[in-house]
């Protein structure tokens, strides 16, 4: 079978951390699943990773299109074993691949997307990039802001959303379901244009 990308959400596992602002990819994959599974013409179905992950299988407009949907369950820091992996069985290449983290240099309720350039620091992103052996994989970025002070950045990106935070996070999470939404139906570009021109 044939696809045509992998969604990939960044985080790590456990209810420990479901809340955090580190695990915004786990939840923006989440939030498109549900979105998936209610749409005419759409089936979105778990499927056996046989890797530390979870999977899904998208396939959108009846058949038209068909996506595979991923949230390692690694850590972070090793989210790049299954994205390699699921990339060579299933022979999508790296600029098919879409990924959506956390991202420091933008602040919360800021959603960009991007193909290319640097990691920015993000532990997930640069195993992502290692074990692809290249960079050049589009990303979904949902901004976190940093934090004020002096509290340390691992500290901040493990720390929950702060209760007054939250529905600005879930006005995020549904502009960044649209984003992927036209990603996956028009391509990169034009999901571009519609986003960076809200």
């Amino acid at each position: 079978m044939t696809y045509d990308g992998l969604i990939v959400g960044l985080g790590n596992p456990g209810t420990k951390y479901a809340r955090t602002r580190h695990n915004f990819g786990f939840m923006l994959a989440d939030h498109l699943l549900e979105y998936w599974d209610g749409q005419p013409g759409t089936v979105c179905t778990a499927r056996s990773a046989r890797l530390n992950a979870q999977l899904w299988e998208v396939s959108e407009d009846y058949g038209a299109r068909r996506w595979i949907v991923v949230k390692p369950l690694t850590f972070m820091n090793l989210s790049g074993q299954v994205v390699g992996e699921l990339s060579r069985k299933n022979g999508i290449p790296a600029d098919r691949i879409l990924v959506a983290h956390d991202e420091l240099d933008l602040t919360l309720g800021t959603v960009r997307l991007k193909f290319s350039g640097g990691l920015a620091g993000h532990n997930g992103l640069k195993s992502v990039a290692a074990h692809l052996g290249t960079r050049d994989f589009a990303r979904i970025r949902l901004g976190i802001g940093r934090p004020e002070g002096s509290e340390a950045m691992a500290d901040y990106v493990l720390r929950s959303f702060m209760p007054a935070e939250w529905e600005l996070v879930a006005r995020t999470l549904d502009v960044a379901r649209d984003a992927v939404v036209h990603y996956c139906r028009e391509g990169l570009t034009a999901a571009t244009s519609r986003l960076h021109t809200r």
